[in-house]
């Protein structure tokens, strides 16, 4: 059937002009040719089509029946073409995206704003999980683009770097003052003696942030005995709030806290460097228009 789309083609022309001639000029095809693909499509499906006469062609009851439904199915055909211009005028497209919830509220919300309103007839759907879902989500196809931190695990994703982030430790004041109390105060200063009489708040094990952290730790011998562990940086923040612990947050997420002294940054137990965070996507050759739009629009890639 594949190879007489255009038999039917000439048939619907046919049908619609009722005269093969003026059917063959609106086709740009000879009025032979016009006849002989009539005559091929009738010895195919084995069924008189038209009736001829001298003053043109009209429809057998089997033509009729194939009308129909060739009719609809060219109807088909131009509307698809008119969605597929309309699509490309307004930029109609569709874009998944893969966030941790931290991210997604930090970082994802003010470039995605500024994006809809330049592409408001782009579709966009979310998943907030973890970073390394939203890794294994990138390579098996599952969504188009995800805003993570840079690590070894993103293989050979194509990684897109918007902006630097620092992870820090903070306390309350109070929290500090009550821990003074229990340890000798000359002491307090000093990291590798707080954090061991400390409770820490980390991000649970499954987090990139929370292995790139003990990554760290580990390789400084820094042990810690007390610790609570939380799935989100929002969390984090707010438990270390109500003096429950030091928690490592990323710096940019608490400039509020630490500029209104809510919250005290301290030294670091270990040196740990800035990293990077960003979007990234499959090899360049997977992208499609709307995560072009997307990548070109956030990070001014071509």
């Amino acid at each position: 059937m594949e190879n007489h789309l255009n038999l039917y083609h000439i048939f619907y022309m046919v049908a619609k002009c009722g005269n093969i001639s003026t059917a063959a000029q609106r086709l740009y095809i000879s009025q032979p040719a016009v006849s002989k693909s009539i005559l091929r499509l009738e010895e195919t499906l084995d069924a008189a089509l038209f009736v001829r006469s001298s003053r043109g062609v009209t429809l057998t009851m089997q033509g009729e029946i194939l009308f129909r439904q060739v009719e609809k199915a060219f109807a088909s055909i131009r509307q698809g073409e008119e969605q597929l211009r309309r699509a490309g005028e307004l930029g109609i497209g569709r874009l998944s995206i893969g966030v941790s919830t931290t991210l997604c509220r930090y970082v994802l919300l003010p470039y995605l704003k500024a994006f809809i309103h330049q592409n408001p007839h782009i579709q966009i759907s979310i998943s907030c999980q973890s970073s390394n879902q939203t890794i294994r989500a990138l390579e098996n196809g599952e969504i188009d683009v995800g805003l993570i931190g840079e690590s070894a695990g993103i293989g050979r994703l194509s990684f897109f770097p918007i902006m630097e982030i620092q992870d820090i430790f903070v306390a309350t004041k109070s929290y500090l003052e009550n821990l003074k109390k229990r340890m000798n105060l000359a002491r307090l200063g000093n990291p590798e003696s707080i954090y061991p009489q400390a409770t820490l708040i980390l991000l649970d094990k499954d987090n990139l942030t929370r292995q790139y952290v003990d990554r760290y730790l580990d390789q400084d011998m820094i042990g810690y005995d007390r610790l609570i562990e939380v799935t989100t940086m929002d969390l984090l923040i707010e438990f270390a709030k109500i003096d429950l612990g030091i928690a490592c947050v990323i710096s940019d997420f608490v400039k509020t806290e630490l500029a209104e002294g809510t919250l005290i940054r301290l030294p670091s137990p270990v040196d740990l460097p800035a990293r990077k965070i960003g979007f990234a996507c499959q090899e360049r050759h997977t992208l499609g228009d709307a995560l072009t739009a997307f990548l070109t629009s956030i990070t001014g890639a071509p």
